[in-house]
Parts: structure tokens; sequence; C-alpha cells
């Protein structure tokens, strides 16, 4: 990271911190989810019993890289949309309480070489709407609403 942070902390090392500081739920909402060090996290979170649930972009979960696949077969929850454009979102929701959101996907590139932003908040005012949103959108692509024949 080109910004400077104090004792030698870097973005990633603070963005895992928060993620690993769940406790009953976290909800992911990301169009790229390629980070190894990230997807060990999330792995590591479902293995302590916290549970996990991810929305991601069909398109890019297939591609080369991507830890969706990884994490479904731990046995985390995985749901993508099944429409014409992109699932762009780029959020996740620690114990329903934090809000972790910006412009990073979750992607080895982004963290280490783009300039991106991530906010995290924990003001019930502004995680709600994220919250609600997760839910809506976790409901909309349950695969019982998925159509193979147009």
């Amino acid at each position: 990271c080109p910004c400077p942070l104090p004792r030698g902390d870097c973005s990633l090392s603070r963005l895992l911190r928060r993620l690993l500081s769940a406790r009953r739920s976290l909800e992911i909402c990301l169009f790229a989810f390629s980070s190894p060090q990230l997807g060990r996290a999330v792995q590591l979170l479902h293995r302590r019993g916290v549970r996990v649930r991810v929305v991601t972009d069909a398109q890019y979960m297939g591609l080369r890289g991507s830890q969706i696949g990884l994490l479904r077969h731990a046995g985390i929850q995985v749901r993508h949309d099944q429409e014409n454009g992109y699932m762009h979102h780029k959020f996740a929701i620690v114990d329903r309480r934090m809000l972790i959101t910006g412009s990073l996907n979750w992607t080895t590139q982004a963290i280490q070489t783009n300039r991106e932003n991530v906010l995290v908040v924990e003001d019930a005012e502004y995680v709600k709407p994220f919250l609600d949103e997760f839910e809506r959108i976790w409901e909309e692509y349950n695969p019982i609403h998925y159509r193979f024949f147009p």
C-alpha cells in the first residue's frame, strides 16, 4: 500500500483482523474473490462455527484463481446471479454489526497494486441497508429460482 500505516501495519492485515473478529456470522457480497489469504480466513471462520454466506458474480466465480470453488468445497454456502450484467457489489458484514465496503475486490492484484478504498462502519444506520440488500439478493439468488431454459 503506498499510503503509510502506523506500526508497519498493512491494509491486508487490517482487513483480516476485522474479518477474523467474527463470532456468529459473516455475509460476503463480492464481484471478485481470488485472494488466497482472505479465502483461508473465511474458511477458518467457517471451521470455527461462524455462519458464512457468500454472494458472488456467476461469470467471475469460474475464472482461474477464484476462491469460490474452494469455499464451496469447504461447505460454505455460496449463491450467484443468473442474469445479464454483473453482481458488482463489494461488501461484507461481520456479526450483523460491522460493515466493510468500498471499491476493493478481494484479489491479490487489488490488494497489492490497485488504488482502492475500504470503509469500516459499526453504525447500525449504515449496516442495516447493506444487510437488507444482502438478504434480498440471497433470496433472489436462491437456486429454486434459477431458470435453465428460456
